[in-house]
């Protein structure tokens, strides 16, 4: 099983040298992937901004903001249609976004029984207080699209689904089908993106996305680090967040505030308030270095294919009874970052691999598996077999 051409995964270790990645055995790419070095270099960079320049520094971190939020778009594949508004997490985009809905009117949200927990938790807390909160199992995932697609109605305020499953990698296809739905219905939807964006060759153009809001970070595979997130939305939207803050009427300051609470068309309109922009520097320099190694989306999808279809193999090659470890989604085409391994013994494999010294992770009664560029082939083989001897030790 030979990787794809121009690959040389022990030169580009090279560049992550603060976290060794050449001697550990970092299968955690699906949940934080090692910064390269220049992450530092820009960490640097914006305490040394901040010492030269006090609050002239922020001249400096929106050139960086303008370049991580071209960044986000390309990575999307938007047609220029959209905005992008930059945050410390999803949940902090997410709640600003519910905020602008009209729960009162349309108190209706549809979403899957497979977000993540900053979707989940939240969504649950607003079920608590009367939102009507419909939630679709996530299986089988070649009708969910489809399935989602029939609960939104007129009530309906907003319906939220991810491009790929958090807990098992399973890429959504049909999500065209979703937006649709929402377009006929006057509902927002919003697409969470972070297992999708830097492993699949993704566009929200092609797939008819561009009236929707996708949320999304850099905390995962584009190797940005925490607080790193993105929420790009439809140019010209006219949602207004009751979750606002200052730095969304930045460009209108000098102006004295009257009457109501005045909104841009800009990026800004969902940003917050003063932030520590360190995040912003190191994603900059990141998407920076993804640039000069080719790290493009075709490439990644291409090692992506080649790592996780070897520890795949790898695995079957142990000849465990699929009742006691199963590789959740077969299909290479339907797989996006991450090898899932359902076992009644998730969490104690992660914790034996971890004495290994095998760094995974574990959700439920899955085991997940996350290769990264970085890694070699028989760093693969090798936490593998220490799977196997995990497994044995049962």
């Amino acid at each position: 099983m030979v990787g794809p051409a121009g690959w040389d995964p022990a030169a580009l270790a090279g560049h992550y040298s603060r976290f060794r990645v050449a001697d550990r055995l970092l299968l955690t790419g699906h949940s934080h992937q090692a910064w390269p070095d220049v992450a530092r270099d820009a960490q640097v960079e914006a305490f040394d901004d901040a010492a030269d320049l006090v609050d002239g520094k922020w001249s400096r971190v929106f050139a960086h903001v303008d370049r991580v939020r071209r960044g986000w778009l390309s990575w999307l594949g938007d047609d220029g249609s959209g905005e992008v508004t930059l945050a410390d997490s999803t949940h902090t985009l997410l709640v600003r976004l519910l905020s602008a809905l009209d729960l009162r009117a349309r108190p209706r949200v549809v979403t899957t029984d497979g977000e993540f927990h900053s979707a989940r938790r939240q969504l649950a807390r607003l079920a608590e207080v009367g939102v009507e909160v419909v939630r679709v199992a996530a299986e089988p995932v070649d009708t969910l699209a489809e399935r989602v697609a029939a609960e939104v109605d007129d009530r309906t305020a907003c319906v939220l689904v991810s491009k790929v499953l958090f807990g098992s990698a399973h890429v959504v296809p049909g999500l065209g089908a979703v937006a649709a739905a929402a377009r006929r219905h006057g509902a927002v939807c919003v697409v969470d993106s972070y297992h999708a964006v830097g492993v699949i060759e993704w566009s929200i153009t092609d797939e008819d996305l561009l009236d929707c809001v996708v949320v999304g970070g850099g905390y995962k595979y584009l190797q940005h680090g925490e607080g790193a997130c993105a929420m790009r939305w439809p140019r010209g939207t006219d949602l207004r967040p009751v979750v606002t803050g200052w730095f969304a009427e930045f460009a209108d300051l000098s102006a004295a505030p009257s009457g109501e609470v005045g909104f841009g068309d800009g990026p800004e309109r969902f940003a917050g308030s003063t932030y520590d922009p360190t995040s912003t520097y190191r994603a900059s320099r990141v998407l920076d270095f993804f640039d000069d190694h080719g790290l493009d989306a075709a490439f990644l999808r291409a090692v992506s294919r080649h790592q996780v279809g070897r520890l795949a193999a790898a695995v079957d090659a142990l000849d465990v009874d699929p009742a006691v470890l199963d590789v959740v989604v077969r299909d290479p085409d339907e797989r996006a970052g991450f090898l899932a391994l359902r076992s009644p013994h998730a969490g104690a494999l992660q914790v034996a691999l971890q004495r290994r010294g095998v760094l995974t992770d574990s959700r439920g009664d899955v085991l997940r598996l996350g290769p990264a560029p970085y890694l070699r082939d028989d760093q693969l083989d090798v936490a593998v077999a220490a799977l196997g001897e995990c497994v044995a030790s049962l």
